[in-house]
């Protein structure tokens, strides 16, 4: 298991996607799933510190595993409790943009981009982990 600690600062958000590409590229993870496991990535770290700590000062944890035929992403924060299913609903993106309701499509496209998430409250702290099985396509690579 690879771990990362870092402040949950918007400048920290390029180590978590240096991290997670890594980790893809160790799975052999092909590109496409590279890149679902990033965006995912991206918007679960980008909400924990504007949404979870809301500008103040706090640390995010990142744990990288694989193994069983499978890639997995935890986040860990000390931020108030947030389960990002919680609310979300399939977005109407046939209406225009200037009826839909701001907010909530990031997290929908990230939380369907991976082929399974979990959240739980673990002892004061989110515990969100991403999910992405490593399928023997024969596609190695993750160029994102």
């Amino acid at each position: 298991m690879s771990t990362l600690s870092i402040a949950a600062s918007l400048d920290s958000l390029d180590q978590v996607a240096e991290f997670v590409v890594r980790l893809a590229e160790r799975a052999g993870l092909p590109d496409d799933a590279c890149y679902r496991l990033r965006l995912a990535a991206d918007e679960l770290a980008t909400n924990i510190v504007m949404h979870g700590y809301r500008g103040a000062e706090g640390r995010m944890a990142v744990a990288g595993e694989i193994g069983g035929g499978r890639v997995q992403v935890r986040f860990e924060d000390d931020a108030p409790a947030f389960n990002p299913r919680d609310g979300m609903r399939t977005p109407d993106l046939k209406a225009p943009l200037a009826e839909r309701g701001i907010g909530g499509l990031g997290v929908f496209l990230a939380l369907t981009a991976v082929d399974s998430f979990g959240y739980e409250r673990v002892s004061g702290r989110n515990v969100s982990t991403l999910v992405m099985h490593v399928a023997d396509s024969g596609q190695m690579g993750c160029h994102v």
